[in-house]
């Protein structure tokens, strides 16, 4: 089974006005909607400060999108997917204060992850919720995927593979086809189907 990836290329071949934008402009928007969403935690936003009681940091970042249990402490996660490339993660200590706060969608975050090691609340509390989630039929791997900035500047999906007792057995890193405008008729789902299995 595919990760369903909306297709934006017509029966035809070719792109559909209005579906795509160019690259120019679609980079223009997303940069518009991720600083206009993301709100109190843009530009000219108050700073966070280590320590500070987690009603400052909701105060400051609005609302978490998730909350991830950590022991007796709690992550507030502020993600921006299904098509965001960033996550940031508030780490709450037991006694309500911020301990840490920092964007986790990077190429040193995945390298921390342990193949035949890391189960899915670790990764939940290492890199967030994903993006997307998919099974894939004949390995019987179900599949976390994470949209980010490679290079920054390269658009990427890291898939997180979990066998069924929910340990990573593989990762794998691509290009994130819904971003590329230079692919001509590709069938996105398609494409995918053959990365992954």
């Amino acid at each position: 089974m595919a990760i369903p990836f909306k297709s934006y290329v017509n029966r035809a071949g070719r792109y559909h006005p209005g579906e795509m934008f160019s690259r120019g402009k679609r980079y223009v928007l997303l940069a518009i909607g991720t600083t206009l969403l993301s709100g109190c935690a843009g530009f000219g936003s108050p700073a966070l400060v280590l320590g500070e009681p987690e009603s400052a940091v909701v105060a400051k970042l609005g609302r978490p999108t998730h909350v991830i249990e950590d022991g007796d402490a709690r992550i507030l996660e502020y993600m921006t997917g299904p098509f965001g490339q960033t996550t940031h993660l508030a780490k709450i200590t037991s006694d309500g204060r911020l301990a840490s706060y920092e964007q986790v969608l990077t190429t040193q975050k995945f390298a921390q992850i342990v193949i035949g090691g890391s189960t899915k609340p670790d990764v939940l509390r290492l890199i967030g919720t994903p993006s997307q989630t998919s099974y894939l039929d004949l390995p019987k791997l179900e599949v976390w995927s994470y949209p980010y900035w490679e290079n920054p500047v390269s658009d990427s999906i890291m898939h997180v593979h979990f066998d069924r007792a929910g340990i990573v057995q593989k990762l794998l890193n691509g290009p994130d086809l819904r971003r590329d405008s230079d692919h001509g008729a590709i069938n996105l789902n398609q494409n995918m189907r053959g990365s992954l299995l």
